[in-house]
């Protein structure tokens, strides 16, 4: 059964008031009722009180009681969070397939990568460079270089610039389906690192520029992703 617990506020009554007997005794009324559910909650709670003037003479009080412990929310230490490393990716080896259309950006873009890898101890010879035509054609490569169980993670490197015609959108649509197809058939990482791009400016900025380089960007993707494979995900063979 609920207990109630009653609290006197005199110290709230205003001082330029003198309540008679009655007001006072109105004062004491149920309105300053707080009641518990939880009997045991000394020391287990946190009043929260808000106070609105009433009539010119006392306070209205409201109280909000939160109970720290709860049973429905109970902490566990056997909670596991699986997630990549950065420190170093020494050991892991890595594709990268590069678009060699709009290369003036692929080169800068794969530039960016390469020196990413050389700061994470990845070693030259752990790192096949794979040139194609175009955007177009990253996927379809991408998932055999995965398939052949060679690479840790496979970066995709392109740039797709918008002209005045709809080929765009259709270039576009293919080697995002082509890159996260190539991932799923084959269980390697494959890293989404081509840039789609209004103007060529906005590439420009893209690859080096004052929006950074998104292929150093994608490459420490390609190293995270490399690490939880690696140590948390890695398939059965």
């Amino acid at each position: 059964m609920a207990s109630a617990t009653f609290v006197e506020f005199s110290s709230l009554v205003p001082r330029q008031s003198t309540p008679n007997p009655s007001q006072l005794q109105h004062f004491k009324s149920p309105l300053l009722s707080i009641s518990f559910h939880n009997t045991n909650i000394s020391s287990k709670l946190t009043a929260s009180l808000s106070f609105t003037q009433s009539q010119g003479f006392g306070f209205a009080i409201e109280s909000q009681c939160k109970e720290q412990e709860r049973g429905d929310l109970v902490q566990t230490s056997a909670v596991r969070e699986l997630s990549g490393s950065l420190t170093s990716a020494e050991g892991h080896r890595f594709a990268i397939v590069v678009a060699r259309f709009n290369d003036l950006i692929t080169k800068k873009l794969l530039e960016g990568a390469l020196d990413t890898f050389k700061n994470y101890s990845v070693r030259e010879e752990d790192i096949d460079v794979v040139w194609v035509p175009g955007s177009f054609e990253i996927g379809v490569v991408a998932q055999q270089l995965g398939k052949s169980r060679k690479y840790q993670s496979i970066l995709c490197i392109g740039a797709v610039i918008k002209g005045d015609t709809s080929h765009y959108d259709a270039v576009v649509n293919a080697t995002t389906s082509g890159v996260l197809s190539a991932g799923l058939n084959s269980g390697t990482p494959c890293i989404f690192g081509v840039l789609t791009c209004d103007t060529l400016e906005q590439a420009f900025n893209r690859a080096g520029g004052k929006a950074g380089n998104k292929g150093a960007e994608a490459a420490l993707t390609a190293i995270e992703m490399a690490s939880l494979f690696e140590h948390h995900l890695k398939p059965l063979q």
